[in-house]
């Protein structure tokens, strides 16, 4: 659950208890001042000024207060729970309701296919028909329906996919390339193309879903043409805060399947998603059935996967 956590003053303490007193609830945790539950969120301001937003919409529910606030320093621990940094690219509270391009990433925590990246245009005119069409967080849909609503949505938004198939990202490995840069770049590409494709139109904003802090994604756009908005904003779970980002997320997921498809067509059996042990099994069957060099085609070869894969090959096949 993603948390986010202001520093304020005790004027502004007393300004947002009044502003949720229609959310408040009775029973406060020690050392609180006032505790609400707005929609998908708890905020909870303490004595100490600081004040706590938790759950979905923390992110969003912060950034109505983050210009009179500053994030506390805090010292890192070894909780499994993300704290997400405020900076001034996190998007206003009315984000929702803006035309937005959106984009997204799939396919870099798995082992074998490419990773697939969309930027969508959504206009605020389309946004309910999208609601209808089952346009939502693709993490919370399984293939066959992120298929379906992909056929649906491809011609009604206008978006921009851009492949880096696995031999691509390996060369790029290679030179010292990391995954964030590839991603980075990968974006900034999609994105410059859709606001070219949707010319003379322009999009209120670009949201992206954040996979690193804004300083470092736009460190790694040096050297680049960067593409000019008339705003831009990254945050974490961005698919739940537009739906140009869920319909990113869902059309990159369908051109990853399809990719995979065509991989799984190409080794003759079925090529498993993810990066767990049956990932290697099948990498080390891959290797006993077209070669140490198939890797290249078919997979991240610096993923840890690589060498468990070796190890099960020369174990299983006595090689």
């Amino acid at each position: 659950m993603s948390h986010v956590v202001l520093l304020t003053s005790p004027v502004q303490i007393q300004a947002m208890k009044a502003h949720y007193m229609n959310s408040s609830v009775a029973k406060l945790p020690p050392g609180s001042i006032f505790s609400a539950k707005p929609p998908l969120c708890t905020v909870t301001g303490y004595k100490s000024g600081k004040v706590l937003f938790q759950g979905k919409n923390a992110e969003l529910e912060a950034a109505k207060w983050q210009k009179d606030a500053v994030a506390p320093k805090k010292k890192p621990d070894s909780s499994s729970t993300s704290t997400v940094k405020v900076h001034r690219y996190l998007p206003p509270a009315n984000i929702a309701t803006m035309s937005v391009i959106g984009s997204d990433e799939v396919g870099t925590g798995d082992y074998f296919g490419p990773i697939t990246v969309v930027a969508a245009y959504a206009k605020k005119e389309q946004l309910l028909l999208l609601k209808e069409l089952g346009v939502q967080d693709s993490k919370n849909l399984k293939d066959p329906q992120i298929i379906e609503i992909a056929k649906q949505i491809k011609d009604v938004v206008p978006f921009s996919l851009l492949t880096c198939d696995n031999p691509k990202y390996n060369m790029l490995q290679a030179k010292g390339m990391s995954q964030g840069k590839i991603k980075a770049l990968l974006h900034n590409q999609a994105i410059k193309h859709l606001i070219q494709k949707i010319q003379p139109e322009q999009a209120e904003a670009v949201l992206i879903d954040q996979f690193a802090q804004p300083n470092v994604f736009f460190n790694y756009l040096k050297g680049q043409e960067p593409f000019q908005a008339n705003a831009t904003y990254l945050c974490t779970k961005a698919e739940g805060i537009h739906l140009s980002v869920a319909a990113a997320s869902i059309l990159a997921r369908y051109a990853f399947v399809k990719r995979f498809d065509l991989l799984s067509e190409k080794a003759g059996f079925r090529i498993p998603k993810g990066a767990g042990f049956a990932v290697d099994e099948a990498a080390a069957r891959l290797i006993h059935e077209k070669g140490i060099d198939a890797l290249n085609d078919f997979t991240k070869t610096h993923f840890a996967n690589t060498e468990k894969a070796k190890k099960i090959y020369h174990k299983k096949y006595g090689k």
